[in-house]
């Protein structure tokens, strides 16, 4: 029995968990009589979206990652928020499934009910962040999350795909400098709203002192992303849970610089085509994917390509005007 997404609809908009899960579900769903009434689902939804704060976070493994965002998540749920944490994991190469399980590396604030946790198989998905994660994004707004946090993989292009998601981008880094500081590429850096040092505790205090004072320094020779948006370098400390309140004052003083200048419009607007493009894309190859008359012939120009007789220029283009010529005389 498939789905009546506008029963669904009505149950995520009133604030129903189990119908969210249900709802997030049917979209990452591959099942082609789950197609429609995900698209009805989302016609219905999206209107209800768009006025959470959306901050995506990234850093290499190891960083703190998850014990940071529930740290944050817990405190900005105090403040009087509703908070909805999309991890998009690591995928296992053969089941294809999460392998991190962010829900069990943040027991307390999956155990909140103004919290929602939803982890995702990155999957073969370019850079890491799940193809679904953006309408998950738009499911969590309307149900009345009005804070919603993008976890990263934290390594290929996982930072650009959710900085073009989301509203601050923020960059948790170690304590350490010199070498590691090299070690960080320059694109990444050039992507934060918001740049932490993490685990500013212990012994590892003053260097995370001396990691902010490097990173502040390399800052002053890039070029910054928004005229109205000086990037701070912060420290905090995730495990003793401090620093946190300080970071939460600047996404909030951030969302007022770029509301007040109008750059938070416009970046959304932005992404929105940005995401219409991509999807057109993704529908045009599985168009391709599924016309009996390309699949008669890809198998030649594989091989084609794979002898080295062919260019793969060539033989995409090929492809192209053979499924346009044919869908022209489909309509004849």
């Amino acid at each position: 029995m498939h789905a009546d997404p506008d029963k669904l609809a009505d149950e995520l908009l009133a604030g129903d968990r189990r119908a969210l899960a249900r709802a997030i579900t049917l979209l990452e769903s591959s099942r082609p009589e789950d197609r429609d009434p995900g698209h009805r689902l989302l016609e219905r939804v999206t209107p209800k979206a768009g006025q959470a704060m959306r901050v995506g976070i990234s850093g290499v493994p190891g960083v703190g990652k998850s014990t940071f965002i529930e740290c944050l998540g817990n405190y900005v749920i105090e403040q009087g928020h509703r908070v909805a944490v999309l991890a998009v994991d690591p995928s296992s190469a053969l089941s294809g499934g999460s392998i991190l399980g962010d829900k069990t590396r943040m027991e307390t604030l999956s155990a909140r009910l103004e919290a929602f946790i939803r982890p995702s198989p990155a999957g073969r998905t370019l850079g890491g962040v799940a193809r679904h994660t953006r309408e998950t994004m738009l499911l969590v707004e309307a149900a009345g999350f009005d804070v919603v946090i993008v976890e990263t993989v934290g390594v290929g292009q996982s930072e650009t795909a959710v900085a073009e998601m989301t509203d601050l981008f923020m960059l948790l880094l170690l304590p350490g400098g010199g070498d590691e500081l090299q070690g960080i590429k320059r694109g990444i850096i050039e992507l934060a709203d918001l740049v932490v040092v993490n685990k500013a505790d212990g012994d590892l205090a003053a260097a995370a002192g001396r990691a902010a004072a490097d990173y502040r320094n390399a800052l002053r020779f890039l070029h910054p992303r928004h005229p109205d948006w000086e990037v701070p370098v912060m420290t905090c400390s995730a495990l003793e849970n401090h620093g946190i309140e300080a970071i939460w004052d600047t996404i909030c003083r951030y969302r007022e610089a770029m509301t007040a200048s109008g750059e938070l419009t416009r970046a959304r607007a932005s992404q929105a085509k940005a995401w219409l493009w991509d999807e057109l894309a993704e529908n045009l190859l599985d168009l391709l994917k599924t016309d009996d008359r390309i699949q008669a012939r890809i198998g030649d120009l594989e091989a084609d390509v794979a002898a080295g007789t062919a260019s793969p220029r060539v033989a995409a283009r090929q492809v192209v005007e053979d499924f346009v010529r044919g869908s022209g005389k489909d309509k004849q």
